[in-house]
């Protein structure tokens, strides 16, 4: 049976791996409809309008822009014909106070350089040294990892020994990362800053693996600004989606994913449509689905995910503001005092933490400066938060409290902003839990706590045949590239399996047309 002869396949969720699937299912010449209940595609890559200006209110870094190259180039496209990018030399500052400052490149050397000069010579050759691991874990990885469809342990470990016997040993997966950060680097704050990358999967870095150390060569492989936002990659995205034929519908809700005989037949909106579907690609958190919130016999998917399980939320602050003291970089990291006790406030006792690390994303800067000198600025704000949005939202008091120690720690580092309340928008663990139902607010899925918690994410196909799963909370994991790769994992297992009539038997609906 053709694709040609089937109802359409649905995508559920125009976020990055759902437009992704599109996309490449589209290309293969497959029908496809994309429906999200947004009022653009992105997903989480969206803006905020504060102000009377749009700025990235989601994910504000683009790394691993190979990936969308090469979904642009399957299509006929290029990326650069549908949002303009710019390289950034600059990485990011990271800062603990007005004299402690830090800057990295994606030049390793003139990191290295300037490790030197902040923490001694002996540092900047053990910073050598750990980025040549992360190079190595990257590489060893990427290809038998990330772009694969979830691998079992021993497979992974034979591949991986193929290559190199003696990189499987390099990897350290049962070493944390901060015990192998304490092993590369004698200066706190090093470890401190390497440390951060656990927070890219909204873990700890007390207990994420070692190998999370990888995201410091990604984001030495280049780092990019997206002109108008980063949002505007989901944007273009969604407009390629539809060049290629794709039925893009927004604004519209999936109350329900049908079964039919054990195996999915359609999708049920919330106004009662029926849309038959030869298969279904849900682009959506998993737990949506094992907490039965699009129909009670999805459950049996995989267990529902504790709270203890549940990575990172956030507090997040749009604002503009002029910016005084120090000066700032397009992507700036301000520390706590207190590391530790920082994640044992968020994930042990569930609270906002009393002395935040804040990650600011200053929306008007590249590595020239700001582009409007002497103007109120675009800044977005981000601070670490317990993953408690299906429960009570945050009281007044508790954002006043986080919102005064934000102000407060980047003062003491140096940076005074003025006037930014009158133009501020906040979004809580609570509101992420409305938008992204089913997480808790979580933003990435489940933490990446030990060395078995990549095995235990979903993989693209489910126990239910003709269901199919894409997004951040799946293999290969969170972060824009990654949301593509499941994208890619999801549409490759989908036509593997229409090619075998032994696991798909689709059911034809002459047409392809909605029923009731």
């Amino acid at each position: 049976m053709t694709a040609n002869h089937l109802a359409p396949i649905t995508v559920v969720g125009a976020g990055v791996g759902g437009l992704v699937a599109a996309i490449r299912l589209a290309v293969k010449g497959h029908p496809v409809r994309l429906l999200d209940s947004g009022e653009a595609p992105g997903g989480k890559l969206r803006p905020a309008a504060v102000g009377g200006q749009l700025q990235d209110a989601g994910p504000t870094v683009l790394t691993m822009r190979r990936v969308f190259d090469e979904v642009f180039a399957e299509a006929g496209h290029s990326l650069e014909r549908f949002v303009q990018l710019k390289p950034l030399r600059v990485l990011g500052s990271h800062v603990w106070g007005p004299e402690e400052r830090l800057d990295l490149y994606t030049d390793v050397a003139a990191s290295a350089d300037a490790v030197g000069r902040f923490a001694g010579a002996a540092e900047a050759m053990r910073f050598r040294s750990f980025m040549a691991q992360a190079r190595r874990t990257l590489d060893a990885l990427e290809d038998s990892y990330l772009r694969q469809q979830r691998p079992r342990l021993p497979h992974l470990v034979h591949r991986i020994a193929r290559r190199s016997p003696a990189g499987l040993l390099q990897l350290q997966p049962f070493t944390s990362l901060w015990s192998a950060l304490g092993r590369h680097f004698r200066d706190p704050r090093l470890q401190q800053l390497f440390g951060r990358y656990s927070t890219y999967c909204g873990s700890s870095p007390f207990q994420a693996p070692a190998t999370l150390m990888l995201i410091a060569q990604v984001e030495a492989d280049g780092v990019w600004d997206v002109e108008g936002g980063i949002f505007q990659l989901g944007v273009a995205l969604g407009r390629l989606a539809t060049a290629l034929g794709v039925d893009c519908r927004q604004a519209t809700t999936v109350r329900r994913i049908t079964l039919r005989q054990g195996r999915v037949s359609g999708v049920q909106l919330d106004d009662g449509e029926w849309l038959a579907s030869s298969a279904v690609v849900f682009n959506g958190d998993s737990d949506a689905l094992a907490q039965g919130l699009l129909g009670e016999e999805l459950r049996r998917i995989a267990p529902q995910r504790s709270l203890q399980r549940r990575s990172l939320s956030a507090l997040t602050f749009n604002l503009l503001a002029t910016t005084s003291g120090l000066p700032l970089t397009r992507h700036a990291v301000f520390f706590s005092r207190d590391y530790r006790r920082e994640f044992d406030e968020i994930l042990r006792d569930r609270r906002l933490p009393s002395q935040p690390t804040i990650y600011v994303c200053a929306q008007d800067r590249d590595d020239t400066g700001l582009k409007r000198p002497g103007e109120p600025e675009r800044l977005f704000c981000l601070v670490n938060a317990p993953p408690t949005g299906d429960g009570p939202d945050l009281t007044a008091a508790e954002i006043d409290s986080c919102t005064r120690n934000l102000f407060a720690t980047l003062a003491r580092c140096g940076l005074q902003l003025q006037e930014p309340r009158h133009s501020m928008q906040l979004t809580t663990p609570a509101q992420f839990h409305r938008r992204f139902p089913g997480t808790g607010g979580a933003l990435y899925g489940a933490a990446t706590h030990g060395w078995q918690a990549s095995f235990r994410r979903q993989g693209s196909r489910t126990v239910i045949p003709g269901l199919y799963l894409a997004g951040g909370s799946v293999h290969p994991g969170p972060g824009l590239p990654m949301a593509a790769l499941s994208g890619r994992l999801a549409s490759e297992s989908l036509m593997a399996d229409l090619a075998s009539t032994a696991r798909f038997r689709p059911m034809a609906t002459p047409g392809g047309i909605s029923m009731r």
